[in-house]
């Protein structure tokens, strides 16, 4: 049996899909993720699907392991070495001040504190010419005090490497061999580009996240090797693309979204296959919710990433998929703070999880409050196997919410639950917001493709609020996040600076650049995944001259010049609303990304359907409804029994494993070719 398996841990929930490629069969399993040995999390979801690791010929992983390091915190001790007079770019950062009016506003410490910062004599020229020789007598000095230091991890990020990356190189060569046992990276092996602070930055968080995530890649491939797994083992990169382990160690920061971005795969393949030309992709999970953008069948990718956030964040120049995340989910916690009431951003996460859960969380959740209107079964959650309690849920949102804010009887909860759902759906529409109205896109004009544990349970609640008319729920959206993995091929990423004019031969110049980054990349990628087809896009960063801000626009050897400015020019009018066709522009970077393609399962295939004719309810459920802000009488169904072109008229519950989709009274469901819920607002068309 060759089985390919897809499995994503997060912040609650650890959720794995198997897929027989030979008898075209899927299972899927979930379960509360431990902290304490993640790879214990898959390797009992796998238990639980009865799939042996023996077995499976291909896993792909997701993790968020890479973000919480850096968010808690909790990475290795580590050093960095950079040009005399840089040691504090860290600090230093951006002149911005993304928050003007907070008087008290700071930035949080760096990564590496300032005594772990050592600067040693070089300098490369922003011509790439060498101005200042490398001190090597001075770099064995500074590794023997590295050693006496017991540092784990050292980042090398000096000057102007890019345009010259020899002094860095060196550099880095001769720290590995005088320290063996530490984890040593470069700047200009994460990134070719020209922004020094970003660069340095990138290279810390590297250096600081390595030893551990070395370490948590070797354990997990222990395990399986353990269990006489003998198949391919491939980790999520942030990228939509997959990295063998032994490139996920060399450049661990490549994950930092690891856990997400699968979801975003999978909707942008069932868009391809639908034909739909613009979709949000929107996950909610037990954390934080996130959307992307599908156009077109493809998926944008930003070049910097803040950890933490723009506001209080710092960045990392490594491509991710563009996605807009706040912190609301399933598990965000309901409090009172002087008689306000806030949802998010702590969540109660798996341990000690929401009250309902049993599992000794004390205070009151988004899936407390879905609990409590009986918008959640209390019996059928992951088909019995996590009972839910009702009862408990209810007195926590009295105690912990209720009380505070004045609402003293107990014949008030659903009006104090029914508030929290619609804080939580006020917060998430904003994410959906930024990424398509203030991005100069109409809402009205995508379709709302909802996944996740909590995704279909607000997706159709959001989509009322923002006139978006229609929404679709792949096959398992509790478990899409890690379906969407199967679905991702290798991919490799590279970015550099070039600045010139866009006059003349211009693009002779663009074509031969990324034609060489191009081969270059496709030779690595054919080392680890040998294939006869590669797939290859080029992006040049374009501006106008003298502007900070730049555009990212798509070319190929068969574009001129003009036809690169005409396409700048385009894009820019579309994102801002007017543009100056006289202006001079300049490219100052191009971007070039090549595909492998992976083992991939029929997307036919994926869903599960046993039902035929016309199902009848499973039962008849007094549920709270957002929309008429009452209990109404709802019909509830299994997903499962209903069949290809079943159609019903709202309200009504669709239940399945791992997820539940709400649907209000003036909506209308249908059961496509995919197996896919499409629900129709009506009146939003």
């Amino acid at each position: 049996m060759a089985v390919l398996v897809g499995s994503d841990i997060g912040g609650t929930f650890t959720d794995v899909v198997g897929y027989d490629s030979e008898r075209a069969t899927v299972v899927y399993g979930k379960r509360l993720t431990n902290r304490t040995d993640l790879a214990e999390s898959v390797l009992g979801c796998l238990a639980e699907i009865d799939v042996a690791p023996s077995e499976v010929d291909l896993l792909k992983h997701g993790t968020t392991h890479i973000i919480n390091t850096l968010l808690e915190r909790s990475g290795a001790r580590t050093a960095l070495v950079t040009t005399t007079g840089f040691r504090d770019v860290l600090e230093i950062g951006r002149a911005g001040r993304p928050v003007a009016f907070r008087l008290d506003y700071d930035r949080p410490a760096p990564l590496i504190e300032r005594e772990m910062r050592f600067e040693i004599d070089e300098r490369i020229g922003a011509d790439g010419s060498i101005v200042v020789p490398l001190d090597v007598v001075a770099l064995d000095e500074i590794a023997s005090r590295l050693k006496e230091a017991a540092v784990e991890s050292v980042a090398v990020s000096f000057l102007n490497s890019f345009a010259n990356p020899e002094h860095e190189m060196a550099a880095v060569e001769r720290l590995r061999a005088a320290l063996p046992e530490v984890y040593v990276t470069a700047g200009t092996e994460l990134s070719r580009e020209w922004f020094e602070y970003e660069r340095t930055s990138t290279a810390a968080a590297n250096a600081y996240i390595g030893p551990t995530a070395t370490r948590y890649f070797d354990r997990f491939q222990q395990r399986l090797d353990g269990e006489d797994f003998t198949g391919r083992f491939y980790l999520m990169a942030s990228n939509g693309g997959v990295l063998t382990a032994d490139q996920a160690k060399r450049s661990p920061i490549a994950l930092v979204e690891s856990g997400p971005i699968g979801g975003c795969v999978g909707a942008a393949v069932f868009a391809e296959r639908l034909g739909i030309e613009s979709l949000i992709a929107f996950d909610m999970g037990g954390t934080t919710a996130k959307c992307a953008l599908v156009e077109d069948g493809r998926f944008g990718v930003q070049p910097t990433y803040y950890v933490g956030g723009y506001d209080y964040g710092f960045p990392l120049r490594t491509p991710v998929l563009d996605i807009v995340e706040v912190g609301t989910g399933g598990g965000s916690i309901a409090h009172v703070v002087d008689e306000r009431l806030l949802v998010g951003p702590r969540s109660a996460g798996s341990e000690p999880g929401p009250v309902s859960f049993r599992q000794g969380g004390v205070e009151p959740t988004v899936t407390d409050a879905n609990v409590a209107l009986d918008r959640i079964s209390g019996n059928q959650f992951l088909r019995g196997a996590l009972p839910l309690d009702r009862h408990g849920a209810r007195a926590a949102l009295d105690d912990r919410v209720g009380r505070p804010l004045g609402y003293e009887a107990s014949t008030q909860t659903d009006t104090v639950a029914a508030g929290i759902l619609a804080l939580a759906n006020a917060q998430m529409a904003t994410a959906i917001k930024e990424i398509t109205i203030e991005r100069g896109r109409d809402v009205r004009d995508f379709v709302l493709f909802a996944f996740g544990g909590g995704g279909p349970m607000h997706a159709i609640d959001l989509a009322r609020e923002l006139h978006i008319p229609r929404v679709v729920v792949p096959p398992e959206p509790g478990n899409f996040s890690a379906l969407g993995m199967l679905f991702a091929d290798a991919r490799l990423d590279e970015s550099f600076s070039l600045r010139h004019d866009l006059v003349d031969d211009a693009s002779t110049r663009l074509i031969e650049e990324a034609d060489a980054t191009t081969r270059a990349l496709a030779k690595t990628l054919a080392e680890d995944f040998p294939t006869a087809t590669q797939i290859s896009e080029w992006q040049a960063e374009l501006r106008f001259t003298g502007q900070r801000h730049s555009l990212k626009v798509s070319f190929s050897r068969n574009d001129t010049t003009d036809s690169v400015r005409r396409s700048f020019l385009d894009e820019y009018l579309r994102q801002y609303g007017h543009v100056d066709e006289a202006a001079p522009v300049e490219v100052i970077g191009v971007r070039v990304s090549v595909a492998a393609p992976t083992a991939v399962p029929e997307i036919s295939g994926v869903h599960r359907i046993i039902g035929s004719g016309s199902p009848k309810p499973r039962e008849n459920r007094e549920v709270f409804s957002l929309a008429a802000a009452c209990r109404m009488s709802t019909p509830v169904f299994s997903r499962d029994e209903l069949p290809i072109g079943f159609e019903f008229d709202g309200p009504l519950i669709l239940e399945e494993f791992g997820a539940t989709t709400v649907v209000g009274p003036n909506e209308s469901i249908a059961v496509g070719e995919l197996g896919e819920i499409i629900v129709t607002l009506k009146g939003e068309s």
